[in-house]
C-alpha cells in the first residue's frame, strides 16, 4: 500500500496584514500610553533617588 506524499507547506506570511484597531473615543492612543509609561518610569526613578538622598539612615 503506497501513500501519496502531502504537498510541503513553507512557513511565511499569509498575505493578510494585522491592522491595530482604532482606540475607542476617549481612550488614549498606543503612542500616548507608551510615552506615559516612559514618563512614569522616570518619575519613579527620580522619586527613589530623592528618597535615598533625604532619608536619614535606619539605626
Amino acid at each position: 500500500m503506497s501513500t501519496s506524499e502531502l504537498p510541503r507547506r513553507t512557513p511565511g506570511i499569509s498575505g493578510r496584514a494585522y491592522i491595530a484597531p482604532e482606540p475607542q473615543p476617549g481612550t488614549p492612543s498606543l503612542a500616548l500610553r507608551i510615552r506615559a509609561a516612559g514618563g512614569w518610569e522616570k518619575f519613579m526613578r527620580r522619586a527613589d533617588f530623592e528618597r535615598r538622598d533625604h532619608v536619614p539612615p535606619q539605626p
